[in-house]
C-alpha cells in the first residue's frame, strides 16, 4: 500500500508543476548549449596554454 500511495502523491505533485512552453524551452536549450560550447572552448584554450607552457619549461 505504501508504493501505491507514494505514486498517487507523485501524480498529484506532477500536476502542480508549471512546464515551460515551446518558446521558453527553445530559449533555455539554446542558452544551455551556448554556455556548454563557450566553456568547452574556454577550457580547451586554457589546457592548450598550460600544455605549451609546460613544454617550454621542460625543454
Amino acid at each position: 500500500m505504501g508504493i501505491i500511495k507514494f505514486l498517487k502523491n507523485v501524480g498529484k505533485e506532477m500536476k502542480k508543476v508549471t512546464w515551460p512552453k515551446g518558446k521558453e524551452l527553445t530559449r533555455y536549450t539554446i542558452t544551455v548549449i551556448t554556455t556548454v560550447v563557450f566553456f568547452a572552448i574556454f577550457f580547451a584554450l586554457i589546457d592548450s596554454g598550460i600544455t605549451q607552457l609546460i613544454r617550454l619549461i621542460v625543454e
